[in-house]
């Protein structure tokens, strides 16, 4: 299976318990089948300013947002392969856009602006954006992951992640899997990833459970609840940044 440096999609998000998880399992198998990567790890090394601006405007749920964060499929060490990833959301569709480089080079690059061996457009973005934001690695956040595919449509993908963790030190992806638990129980974040409607079964299944998609940011959650904690309501108080990180959406041609 190639791998893909660009993508744009629907994604909608459901919480569930460990037994709704299980039970949705259930309904959907006589119609998906495991993914190429079916049962893994996903490491994710979140890049932010020093007041963690990018997470606090994910909880506003505003309609335009973006994030820079780096990301490996388990333990890597410094000499192997990660990925840098621009993740963009407008009105609902998410837009990302990677690259491949190895890990002590993109850890250079956050320290002292050393530029990795890259080239190309992806790359002159990922750049762009980091040098506009002055971002670094601020949190560890990593999650397991069952991925499925429908038999029928190889664009639906069908996620289930559970033991959400993160850390606040030790950031790399060589130094353990292990951090805090964002959640105290069996919680799963059910993510259907999509580029057209949601086929029947699947909406009779979601139906039968009573699942109600969610806005849901596993980074801003963990930003919440274990870095600055505040109640939702707080969100409608102005937030105070630098004139140079006014997000604008993207232009839609």
């Amino acid at each position: 299976m190639p791998i893909q440096y660009v993508f744009a999609r629907k994604e909608v998000k459901y919480r569930l318990s460990g037994e709704q998880g299980a039970r949705m399992l259930d309904r959907i198998a006589p119609f998906v089948m495991p993914d190429v990567y079916s049962d893994y790890t996903i490491c994710n090394l979140y890049c932010d300013t020093s007041d963690f601006y990018f997470a606090y405007h994910s909880l506003e749920k505003p309609i335009y947002k973006e994030k820079l964060r780096l990301r490996s499929y388990g333990a890597a060490g410094p000499d192997e392969t990660v990925f840098l990833e621009l993740k963009k959301k407008y009105d609902g569709v998410v837009y990302k856009r990677r690259i491949m480089l190895l890990q002590n080079e993109a850890l250079c690059y956050f320290q002292n602006g050393a530029p990795p061996s890259c080239s190309g457009q992806i790359w002159q973005e990922l750049d762009y954006f980091q040098k506009r934001f002055q971002t670094a690695p601020r949190v560890f956040l990593a999650y397991d992951r069952k991925a499925f595919v429908a038999k029928d449509d190889p664009n639906l993908r069908i996620t289930f992640d559970r033991n959400i963790r993160s850390r606040r030190d030790r950031l790399d992806f060589a130094s353990g899997l292990d951090g805090t638990p964002l959640f105290s129980d069996e919680t799963r974040i059910l993510e259907i990833k999509s580029l057209h409607g949601l086929p029947r079964w699947l909406l009779e299944a979601l139906a039968k459970e009573q699942l109600v998609p969610r806005s849901f940011s596993k980074y801003g959650a963990v930003y919440q609840s274990q870095i600055f904690p505040f109640k939702e309501e707080h969100l409608c108080l102005p937030v105070c940044f630098k004139t140079q990180q006014v997000l604008s959406a993207p232009q839609m041609h």
